[in-house]
């Protein structure tokens, strides 16, 4: 069954059935809420079955299907998150929630994909952040389990046991291509770079973007064999100094300026799977959200929270997630 907006009654009755569940809504909400077999997020950011909304008065929540024989709650700081996959069963899926500008944010997203064991079975989740209105003011945070256990400098992870013949499979949905542009590499690993090699010739980076009149809206986009990773911009100087970047480059790789989207909405619907079972999680970025103007447009069936980073594996940025159980 999709997810769906709740009542805070109806969220802490749902946790005091004992059913497994993902929460996402605004802080004030969360931390009401009871001790139970649940994760969550602070955003009040949704796509709901009305259109994308933003509301800080209800909680979204997720429940877990029937196949599902387990779960275990667990908290990760920065230094641990490599144990994620040793902890996840044998057969099922993990859940991850980082809070937005965290320790354990920058560890995974420069890390994880060097963690062993992380493709053995499906990692999706998100990046806990706040109402926009609010990034001066208020830090994301994260949930394990119950209201009083919050943090904002650890991740959660939900990992859920699948019996066997059921299986979970992680997707993505990216509108992103590379663009005709040329290759651009950098010669370190970071969210923050002050040089691009253009083809291989140095620049400032800032000052490259501001010579070809880039729209940032449009991230960088790595071809990861086939799969289209993208890495949005966060701010670029107008005196030099280096670029903020949403997520990592990473060294060695070669990224391109993405081409530009016709209208989101026509696009993504075209993009998602026809038929078959409907995802059981999913979450779609807060510049996808912004940049296309989605507050009270449907984006298909899909539904859950607009968040500040997804996560399928890796972190993502500008990309829809979703995961589905197939028997």
């Amino acid at each position: 069954m999709p997810g769906r907006l709740y009542t805070l009654t109806e969220a802490a009755e749902a946790i005091s059935s004992g059913a497994p569940l993902l929460i996402a809504g605004d802080e004030k909400l969360l931390t009401q809420l009871p001790e139970g077999r649940w994760i969550g997020g602070t955003i009040p950011y949704f796509m709901t079955a009305e259109g994308g909304q933003v509301n800080q008065d209800l909680v979204y929540v997720d429940t877990l299907p029937a196949q599902v024989t387990d779960v275990s709650v667990h908290s990760y700081a920065a230094t641990d998150l490599d144990r994620l996959p040793k902890d996840a069963f044998d057969n099922g899926f993990s859940v991850i929630i980082v809070p937005a500008n965290s320790a354990a944010h920058a560890s995974y997203a420069a890390n994880a994909v060097e963690f062993p064991g992380l493709f053995d079975r499906p990692v999706v989740g998100w990046v806990s952040g706040v109402h926009l209105n609010d990034l001066a003011t208020a830090t994301a945070k994260v949930f394990a389990g119950s209201g009083s256990r919050m943090s904002s400098d650890d991740a959660v992870v939900m990992h859920v046991e699948l019996p066997e013949g059921v299986l979970a499979s992680a997707e993505i949905v990216n509108l992103f291509r590379q663009g005709s542009g040329p290759n651009l590499t950098f010669d370190s690993t970071g969210f923050v770079q002050d040089t691009v090699l253009v083809d291989g010739l140095p620049r400032v980076f800032s000052e490259y973007l501001r010579e070809i009149g880039h729209d940032t809206q449009l991230p960088l986009v790595a071809d990861y064999f086939g799969a289209m990773i993208n890495v949005s911009f966060q701010s670029v100087p107008d005196d030099g100094s280096p670029v903020a970047l949403y997520a990592p480059v990473f060294s060695g790789i070669r990224y391109k300026l993405a081409a530009p989207v016709g209208d989101y909405v026509s696009e993504f619907e075209s993009h998602l799977p026809a038929g078959g079972e409907a995802p059981m999680f999913s979450c779609n970025c807060i510049l996808n959200f912004v940049y296309s103007e989605l507050e009270g447009k449907r984006t298909g069936d899909i539904v859950g929270p607009i968040t500040f980073g997804e996560i399928a594996y890796q972190l993502l940025n500008q990309t829809l997630v979703y995961l589905t159980i197939h028997d």
